[in-house]
C-alpha cells in the first residue's frame, strides 16, 4: 500500500509525495520526464524482498506539487531534505531514472551526510560540457524539445503548444516493455500531463541550465545502468557521468533502449541493498 500525502513548504507551496511505509532501508526514487513521482510498481515486490522502503514526489509543476518556475535540478536536494524531515528519515539512498538521474545526482552531492549511494537509470548529462556532444545519437524530436529548451521559456511553451508523440524516440525493445512489465510507465504519464506541459517545460529548462553541482562532487557509490540503444539519453551521456563520478560503476546493455533497461532494476536494487 503507497501512502500519498503533503509537505508544506511554509510559503504557500506544498510538495506532493508517496511512502510505502515500513522499517526498511529508504530509496527516494526521482522520476522521468513526464511523469508524477508515484514509485515504480515493477519494482515494487523485489524492493519489498530486499527490506527496502520506496520513497518518492512529484517535482514541483507535477501531480499534486505546487510549480515552481525557475527550479533547477540541484533544487531537489532541498525538496528530498523536507519531505525526508517529515517522515523522520536520516538517511537514504536515490533512484532515478533517465531526467531523475540528474535529480538523484543532485541530493548525493548536496546531501552528501544524508545520501548513501545513487542509483542512476538511462540518466542525461549535464549540457555544454567538455568532453560530450550531447546531441549526438539523440531521437529528432528529443533534439528539437531540448532545442527549443535552449531557447528559453517562451520558445519552449511555443514548442509545446504544436508538439506531437514521436513513437520514434523509443526503440523495439522500449516498445516491448511498455506493452508489458514497464506498462506503467504510460501510467505515470497521463496524470503528469492532464494540468499542461508545465512540468516539463521546467524540467527541459533546468536540464539545459547549470545544474548548480558538479557530477564529480558525488562521494557516495554511484551505479548507472544505461542501454546502448537508448534515442533519448544516449550511450554517450551515462559514460560521460562514469567518467566524472569517482565513484562510479557503468553497466551498459547494448540491446537496451530508454524504457527497456529499467528490467535490469531489480539487480539495481539488489547493489543498492549492498550499501545500506
Amino acid at each position: 500500500m503507497v501512502k500519498e500525502f503533503d509537505v508544506d513548504l511554509g510559503d504557500g507551496a506544498t510538495l506532493h509525495a508517496y511512502d510505502t511505509g515500513g522499517t526498511g532501508s529508504v530509496v527516494f526514487w526521482h522520476h522521468g520526464t513526464p511523469n508524477i513521482g508515484a514509485p515504480p510498481a515493477p519494482l515494487l515486490a523485489a524492493a519489498e524482498r530486499l527490506g527496502l522502503r520506496w520513497v518518492s514526489h512529484d517535482r514541483p509543476g507535477y501531480g499534486g506539487s505546487t510549480p515552481r518556475p525557475g527550479r533547477t535540478i540541484a533544487s531537489a536536494a532541498s525538496d528530498v531534505a523536507k519531505i525526508a524531515d517529515a517522515l523522520e528519515i536520516e538517511n537514504f539512498a536515490v533512484f532515478g531514472h533517465s531526467g531523475g538521474g540528474p535529480h538523484a545526482l543532485a541530493c548525493a552531492a548536496l546531501l552528501p551526510e544524508r545520501v548513501s549511494a545513487v542509483v542512476g537509470v538511462a540518466s542525461m548529462a549535464p549540457y555544454d560540457v567538455e568532453g560530450l556532444d550531447w546531441f549526438a545519437g539523440m531521437g529528432a524530436a528529443g533534439v528539437e524539445s531540448l532545442t527549443a529548451a535552449l531557447a528559453g521559456r517562451a520558445e519552449k511553451a511555443d514548442y509545446e503548444a504544436s508538439a506531437e508523440y514521436d513513437a520514434e524516440m523509443f526503440t523495439a525493445s522500449d516498445h516491448a516493455a511498455l506493452k508489458d512489465d514497464w506498462a506503467w510507465i504510460l501510467e505515470v504519464v497521463g496524470p503528469a500531463v492532464e494540468g499542461g506541459p508545465g512540468g516539463l517545460i521546467d524540467d527541459d529548462l533546468a536540464y539545459v541550465a547549470p545544474w548548480g553541482f558538479q557530477p564529480s562532487d558525488v562521494e557516495a557509490p554511484v551505479l548507472l545502468l544505461h542501454g546502448g540503444a537508448d534515442r533519448i539519453a544516449p550511450l554517450a551521456h551515462g559514460e560521460w557521468l562514469a567518467r566524472q563520478c569517482p565513484t562510479a560503476e557503468l553497466r551498459r546493455f547494448p540491446e537496451e533502449g530508454h524504457v527497456s533497461v529499467l528490467r535490469h532494476g531489480e539487480g539495481a536494487l539488489e547493489w543498492l541493498a549492498g550499501h545500506r
